[in-house]
């Protein structure tokens, strides 16, 4: 099965650092195991450079040097499926703004649905499961769902 990677995953996937990196971790190599591609859209890739590169000191940079950043953005490149921008894509998102009268930067949201839609992809590896509840038949896999780890039976 095809499932979309969010920003958010992609990012916390390459940055050890980060606290939900484990869980990030073993939910990618779960899917990954069972036979999933994960894709990514432009959208997704943009996102993930503008996280990398933007500096510590503005909400969520990573502060981190072109170089460093062209680095990590080969590695995603190479272990996730790129998708295209089919034409179906802008109408598709056009529909999903109007009809769930989305604003703000929901509207970043709604253009991987619309992407998604484009392509028959019906699930989305996502963090913000609550962001994508409005779009009816989208199924949300949030990472600690995916393989929680194991727990020690109660004595």
């Amino acid at each position: 099965m095809d499932i979309l990677t969010d920003s958010g995953v992609l990012i916390r996937l390459y940055h050890r650092p980060d606290p939900l990196y484990p869980v990030i971790n073993r939910a990618v190599r779960s899917l990954r195991r069972r036979g999933d591609a994960l894709a990514v859209g432009f959208q997704n890739l943009t996102e993930f450079w503008n996280v990398c590169t933007r500096p510590t000191t503005a909400r969520g940079g990573l502060g981190l040097t072109f170089a460093e950043t062209e680095h990590r953005l080969t590695q995603v490149e190479a272990g996730f499926v790129r998708l295209g921008e089919p034409p179906a894509a802008y109408p598709n998102w056009r529909q999903l703004v109007t009809t769930h009268r989305v604003q703000g930067k929901q509207v970043h949201d709604a253009r991987l649905v619309g992407l998604m839609q484009a392509h028959g992809i019906t699930h989305i590896l996502t963090l913000n499961g609550p962001d994508f509840a409005r779009y009816p038949g989208l199924v949300v896999l949030d990472p600690a769902a995916v393989n929680p780890p194991s727990v020690p039976p109660t004595p």
